[in-house]
C-alpha cells in the first residue's frame, strides 16, 4: 500500500500529462474488456480510477485490503483473493499502464469478494439438486457503482447478512476456533452406551468431555450421578435428541463428534445464510428439515412451533429446500395422489389385485370415478397408465383434515396426518417429501388469528361441514424450507443437528475445494 501511494505522489513521467492519462485509460479499457460488467462500469465512469488515484482512493484501497484480510472470519476462501499478491502488485506499480492494469485487478478481486460475502461462495443447485434456493444475486456492476458513492468501510460492513443468526454463527465460529487451538474437547468416550449409576474410565472420559463442552462444571466425581445425568440431558436438548439422560449409541455418537466437524457445520450454516441474504418477511414460516420443526416467526420472534415429519432419506423422497408464499389452507382436503406414487406403488398392487387400496378412488382425466372391475390393470405400464387417483376427505385421509398451500412446482405443502405416532420419534423422516405437522389445528388458528377474532371457531365450523373448503389467507405468508445442522435458538445458544440427507457434508466438501479452510485461533 505504502509503495503505491508513494508512486502515485512522486511519479514523474517523461511524457506529457495527457499521455499519462491516455496510457492509464487505455490499460483500463484493455484489461476490463475480459469482463463485461467491469468494462461497462469503467466505460460509464469514463475510465477514471476508483482505486489507484489519490484522495478517497486511498481510503478505498485501505478498506479493501482490510476486508480481504478478514475474509477468513466469514468462512470465505481467503486464498481466492490473494491479498499478498495484490499488495505486491500495488507496491510494484509505477507506470500509468501498470496502474491501469492494477485498477482493473482490484475491481475484479473486489467483485469476487463482494459477491462471495453477500450471496455465497457456491451455487446451491450445483451441490445438490434438492437445494432449489433462489439466491438474491445483485447486479455486479451495481457493486462498483454503489461502492464509488459510499463510505468504503460502511459498504463492506453492509455486505454480509445483517441478521442475528449470522452474527451468532460468526461468534460460535470464533469460539470453536479457539477451542480447536486448545486441543478441542479432549479424549472421545470409549463406550457405546453409559447409563446412570455406571462408573469407571469411560464415565470419567464422558465427564471430562462434558466439562470441556460446557455442560458440566469441573468435578472430581467418577460416577454417572444426577449431575452427569442432567448434563447429558442438556447436551441432548442442544442436539435434538431424546432427553432421557442416558448416553445411548445415538447420544454417544454426537458427544464424540469433533470440534472440527462442528466448526464445519457452522461455516456451512454461514454460507447457507448468505444464500438467503434478503428480507424473510415480518411474519414468515420456517421449516428446518434437520430439526424436524415448523415455526411461525413474527418480527424476529417465534410465536408458534410444532414438530414435523419430513421426506424420507431416499433420494427421490427427500424434501427440497426453497422459499415460496403460503396463500391458503384447505380444510377437509382430498388427497390427489402424486403420479410417482400412483405408478410406482399403487399400479403394481392394482395389477395383483384390482380391489387393492380401495380407500382411494380411481378417476379419468375429467375427474370421473372409474369402475375398477371394468379395467384390466395388467395392460398398463407406468408410462401409459391413463388414470389418476384421489382419496376423498376423511379423518383417515393421508393429508389428515387440513393442508396448507404455497403452490409450487415441487408439489410440496404442509399438512395434517393420521399417523400421529411418528411425531414421538427422534428422527422423523418418513414422508414422500411434504411436511407433516404435529399440531396442524393450532398452526391454522395461529395463521387465521391475523384475519378473524375467532380463528378456532371459524376453523371448526368449516371442519364440521365435512366438505372440502379453501380458506384464503388475507395476508399471504412467506414460507422458507431450510436445512441447518447448526443454528441458534431463541436464547442465542448454538444448536446442532444430524446431517440427515448428507447435504451439509457435500457443501463442506465444495467449500473446501473452493479454498475454505479450518483454522485454530489463539487467545
Amino acid at each position: 500500500m505504502a509503495g503505491l501511494v508513494l508512486a502515485l505522489l512522486a511519479f514523474v513521467a517523461p511524457t506529457p500529462a495527457v499521455a499519462q492519462v491516455t496510457a492509464f485509460k487505455q490499460a483500463v479499457a484493455e484489461a476490463s474488456a475480459r469482463d463485461e460488467d467491469i468494462a461497462a462500469f469503467y466505460q460509464a465512469n469514463k475510465f477514471e480510477a476508483i482505486w489507484t488515484g489519490k484522495g478517497r482512493d486511498r481510503n478505498r484501497r485501505a478498506a479493501l485490503i482490510q476486508a480481504l484480510s478478514n475474509a477468513a472470519n466469514h468462512g470465505l476462501p481467503a486464498e481466492r483473493y490473494d491479498v499478498a499478491g495484490l499488495q505486491a502488485k500495488m507496491k510494484a506499480a509505477r507506470s500509468p499502464r501498470d496502474l491501469g492494469l492494477l485498477e482493473v485487478e482490484m475491481s475484479r478481486v473486489f467483485l469476487q469478494y463482494a459477491r462471495d460475502l453477500q450471496t455465497g461462495v457456491l451455487i446451491p443447485g450445483r451441490i445438490d439438486k434438492a437445494i432449489v434456493r433462489k439466491v438474491p444475486y445483485r447486479d455486479r456492476t451495481s457493486y462498483l457503482v454503489n461502492f464509488a458513492k459510499s463510505s468504503p468501510k460502511g459498504f463492506f460492513r453492509a455486505l454480509a447478512p445483517r441478521t442475528h443468526e449470522y452474527t451468532a454463527l460468526m461468534k460460535e465460529k470464533l469460539r470453536l476456533e479457539r477451542l480447536l487451538a486448545q486441543g478441542g474437547w479432549g479424549q472421545t468416550v470409549p463406550a457405546n452406551t453409559l447409563k446412570p449409576g455406571a462408573s469407571g474410565a469411560s464415565v470419567v472420559a464422558l465427564r471430562d468431555r462434558l466439562v470441556r463442552m460446557g455442560y458440566m462444571k469441573r468435578t472430581a466425581g467418577q460416577s454417572y450421578d444426577a449431575t452427569m445425568t442432567a448434563a447429558v440431558q442438556s447436551f441432548q436438548r442442544a442436539h435434538g435428541l431424546a432427553e432421557d439422560g442416558v448416553a445411548g449409541p445415538g447420544t454417544m455418537t454426537e458427544i464424540n463428534v469433533s470440534v472440527q466437524e462442528r466448526l464445519q457445520s457452522v461455516i456451512v450454516a454461514m454460507e447457507r445464510e448468505r444464500w438467503m441474504n434478503q428480507e424473510r418477511g415480518k411474519r414468515h414460516i420456517e421449516v428446518n428439515l434437520t430439526d424436524f420443526s415448523a415455526k411461525i416467526i413474527d418480527n424476529g420472534k417465534i410465536t408458534f412451533q410444532t414438530r414435523s415429519v419430513i421426506g424420507h432419506r431416499a433420494r427421490d423422497r427427500q424434501s427440497p429446500e426453497f422459499s415460496d408464499v403460503m396463500e391458503f389452507m384447505v380444510i377437509n382436503p382430498s388427497w390427489y395422489v402424486p403420479r410417482s406414487i400412483v405408478t410406482k406403488e399403487y399400479l403394481p398392487e392394482l395389477q395383483a389385485n384390482p380391489n387393492a387400496v380401495n380407500h382411494i378412488e380411481i378417476t379419468d382425466r375429467s375427474g370421473r370415478r372409474i369402475d375398477r372391475s371394468a379395467v384390466d390393470f395388467t395392460q398398463f405400464t407406468p408410462a401409459n397408465f391413463p388414470f389418476a387417483m384421489r382419496q376423498p376427505p376423511s379423518r383417515g385421509n393421508a393429508l389428515g383434515l387440513v393442508k396448507f398451500m404455497f403452490p409450487n412446482k415441487h408439489n410440496i405443502y404442509l399438512h395434517d396426518t393420521p399417523a400421529k405416532n411418528l411425531f414421538g420419534r427422534e428422527v422423523r423422516a418418513y414422508s414422500h417429501g411434504c411436511i407433516r405437522l404435529a399440531d396442524p389445528f393450532d398452526f391454522a388458528y395461529a395463521l387465521l388469528a391475523k384475519q378473524t377474532n375467532d380463528p378456532q371457531g371459524l376453523f371448526q365450523r368449516t371442519l364440521a361441514t365435512g366438505k372440502e373448503t379453501q380458506v384464503d389467507l388475507k395476508d399471504p405468508v412467506p414460507v422458507h424450507i431450510i436445512y441447518r445442522t447448526a443454528f441458534t435458538d431463541s436464547k442465542g445458544r448454538t444448536q446442532f443437528r444430524r446431517d440427515i440427507y448428507g447435504r451439509d457434508g457435500r457443501i463442506w466438501d465444495a467449500l473446501s475445494k473452493a479454498g475454505v479452510a479450518l483454522r485454530a485461533v489463539q487467545g
